[in-house]
């Protein structure tokens, strides 16, 4: 996932080997799929080694303190938000390049630190409701479960989801925009705004998943990696804000 779509399969990207996943040898396109979600695993893994580290480690207090300043201003979350999709852009385009697979790891890593940062206030929000990770558990755990049967679909049914492509952009956009003017003009967007997100990336897994199946090639699990991650991590982030708009 990527609100600027710069994850989205490329005709002309110059990939390792030219070759599509979907035309490769059977050993070959099973390599990559592993691969794929071994990195997505690690990337997940290496989220939550993160945020382990900062409230353990670092501690809750000075959790607090990162939250206060990135929502201290009135445009202190927009200047945040702006930034993390910068630096979205900024990975994405690394883990897709073709100079080097160091570039592509280091795109990866990049995107994983970004949203270990910028999901620290949610993550702050959730504990002080409950007082423990209860909410953060059973959100993961509902994310997990959806990202399993979607994914789980797509390998039975082989559907090129690629047709969803236009709509995602476009989705994408149009959601950007109302988080932005809910940011400027200081009003909630509500649990119905929380419910079409869920299924919006819903939608970018089912996407996600079958880029993996037909059109990236051989060689570009990295990036595919990085569609999911981005993907997985966002429909988490909104099943959190449901949980949390129910307590």
């Amino acid at each position: 996932m990527s609100f600027n779509n710069s994850q989205s399969f490329d005709q002309n990207f110059s990939a390792p080997t030219d070759l599509f996943a979907a035309a490769a040898a059977t050993d070959e396109r099973a390599g990559f799929i592993i691969k794929t979600y071994l990195y997505l695993s690690g990337a997940i893994a290496a989220l939550i080694a993160i945020e382990t580290f900062f409230f353990t480690v670092l501690g809750m207090e000075n959790m607090l303190k990162v939250t206060a300043t990135m929502l201290g201003g009135q445009f202190s979350w927009l200047i945040v938000f702006g930034a993390f999709m910068l630096v979205s852009w900024v990975a994405h385009s690394w883990a897709q390049s073709a100079v080097s697979s160091a570039v592509q790891h280091a795109g990866l890593a990049l995107y994983v630190v970004a949203m270990s940062v910028i999901m620290i206030p949610l993550l702050c929000l959730a504990q002080l409701k409950t007082g423990d990770a209860r909410l953060i558990v059973s959100a993961g755990t509902a994310t997990a479960g959806l990202f399993a049967m979607l994914t789980l679909a797509v390998f039975i049914t082989r559907k090129d989801f690629s047709f969803l492509r236009s709509f995602l952009m476009f989705g994408g956009l149009a959601a950007m925009g109302l988080i932005a003017t809910a940011l400027i003009f200081q009003f909630s967007l509500g649990p119905i705004f929380m419910y079409a997100m869920i299924a919006f990336f819903c939608a970018y897994i089912l996407y996600d998943t079958s880029n993996v199946l037909h059109h990236y090639r051989i060689g570009q699990h990295v990036a595919a990696a990085l569609a999911l991650f981005a993907s997985v991590v966002m429909l988490f982030w909104y099943i959190l804000q449901l949980f949390l708009s129910r307590e």
